[in-house]
């Protein structure tokens, strides 16, 4: 290949426009469809259940704050994971970048699949795997037994969405950004459509939306872990929205367009979140929610009866195909900056000479999701990612304090609105999160730390190999 057209830095080719819809892309996924019953179901009142989702928003706000004054002060692709090198040293930056890898964005890469598949599933049967295969199962200590080949059909149709947009993105970031601004526009119409529907002519009434917050004694007695249970689910809603930061080396003007697109693409999810569960609410008492795990062809057959559910299984094949598109065009950028950083495969460091992408870290980034895919069910995973997500979550917001002090001088384009105090609840709500998460969903918080920990051995041989390297000098 001619040398004048050989590619060996990232491209610089996204616009706010293309910022902002990888930011609310690639959080209008899988959850909206999926966690309002299950939180209806812990919660039992629709007015805690708005209460929730407003304040995981504006929780999550705080985050995109703190991430906003971060991404404007640094220009790098791998966003948190430069953010972490900075505020503490090698160490925790390469156990988050390893944490990415192994958990956090392939786990969640793999729940959105999985729902996609799960909603292709409405329209075709899948055929399944002997019983004898799928009672097929192995052991992790802490964690209990895993069945990959269970519901075999549904895991393979969402191992072969991953490979496809794997290979969307392989083959460029400007062609993988005009994919995502497409999709996430489709889908915001689409939610705000349903939302508009079931407002004006679901036949509905606002009783089932305010019942003078009348708690059940259930969820009263268990008052604290079934709040905290439900925020788990609100935040994986929310969760993906620092996506941006990990491309932030090939977003054009990145100073001003990774806050803007932050700050204007979690506004636009919280709108959309929040009218969509008055929504739902609107046409389906609470009691009813709880039990409709599509609470949104729940909500939808109310309006178009039986096709109901076949409109809003496209709405979510739509939404979950962009999530995806989005979180697999951002994670790769974290290997490739920790290779980059020589604590990492050299060989995930490689850009495509044709495409200039980070095509290895893209190309083991997709086969890890696969993988992840058999791990369990949709709930099994997303618990397990955000737990091992807000550990990484509470110590980014911590992290402003830490260079508040270390790079006192540092010129801040955008500093987090309401400093000490915004971040100060952050880190303290993040806290107690994490301690309700351990006690209340034990397994699938040891799950999620497992992974967390798995790169603790590369770490040290890494280590170990440079400091054989520099003594041999």
């Amino acid at each position: 290949m001619p040398e004048k057209t050989r590619k060996t830095e990232l491209v610089r080719g996204l616009s706010l426009t293309a910022a902002v819809m990888i930011v609310a892309g690639s959080m209008i996924g899988s959850g909206i469809f999926r966690k309002p019953s299950v939180m209806a179901e812990q919660l039992g009142s629709p007015e805690l259940l708005i209460i929730v989702w407003v304040i995981a928003g504006m929780v999550t706000l705080i985050g995109v704050m703190v991430n906003s004054e971060m991404s404007g002060m640094i220009d790098s692709t791998g966003g948190q994971y430069v953010y972490f090198r900075k505020m503490y040293g090698d160490f925790t930056a390469y156990i988050y970048g390893w944490s990415i890898l192994s958990v956090i964005q392939t786990g969640s890469q793999a729940a959105i699949a999985y729902v996609f598949a799960e909603y292709i599933g409405y329209f075709v049967k899948y055929p399944q795997l002997p019983e004898s295969f799928q009672q097929f199962s192995v052991y992790m200590p802490l964690v209990g037994n895993i069945y990959p080949l269970a519901d075999f059909g549904t895991k393979f149709v969402a191992i072969l969405c991953i490979i496809f947009l794997t290979g969307v993105n392989y083959v460029g970031v400007i062609f993988g950004g005009i994919v995502q601004t497409v999709v996430t526009y489709i889908k915001i119409f689409s939610i705000l459509l349903i939302t508009i529907l079931l407002l004006t002519i679901g036949n509905g009434s606002l009783s089932n939306v305010y019942t003078g917050f009348s708690i059940p004694r259930q969820t009263m007695a268990n008052f604290i872990s079934l709040v905290g249970l439900a925020f788990a689910g609100a935040f994986w809603a929310y969760d993906a929205w620092n996506n941006i930061t990990f491309v932030s080396g090939e977003v054009k003007d990145p100073q001003r367009n990774v806050p803007l697109g932050l700050l204007y693409g979690t506004l636009i999810v919280i709108g959309v979140y929040v009218l969509i569960n008055i929504a739902f609410l609107y046409v389906l008492p609470i009691d009813e929610m709880a039990k409709s795990p599509l609470v949104a062809a729940s909500a939808a057959e109310k309006i178009f009866g039986t096709n109901g559910g076949a409109i809003i299984s496209i709405a979510v094949i739509i939404s979950t195909f962009g999530a995806l598109n989005g979180s697999i065009l951002a994670t790769a950028r974290v290997p490739f900056a920790m290779a980059r950083a020589k604590i990492f495969f050299n060989s995930l460091g490689k850009v495509h000479p044709r495409f200039g992408t980070p095509y290895v870290s893209l190309l083991i980034q997709g086969l890890w999701s696969c993988v992840l895919v058999l791990s369990g069910s949709f709930d099994t995973i997303t618990d397990y990612v955000i737990f091992a997500s807000w550990m990484f979550y509470m110590l980014g917001a911590f992290g402003v304090f830490v260079l508040r002090k270390k790079m006192p001088d540092q010129h801040r384009p955008y500093k987090v609105w309401g400093y000490p105090y915004t971040p100060a609840i952050f880190v303290v709500f993040a806290f107690l999160f994490l301690m309700n998460t351990i006690i209340s969903d034990t397994e699938n918080a040891m799950m999620g730390l497992i992974l967390v920990l798995t790169g603790l051995p590369f770490y040290f041989y890494w280590k170990y190999r440079d400091n054989k390297k520099n003594n041999s000098i």
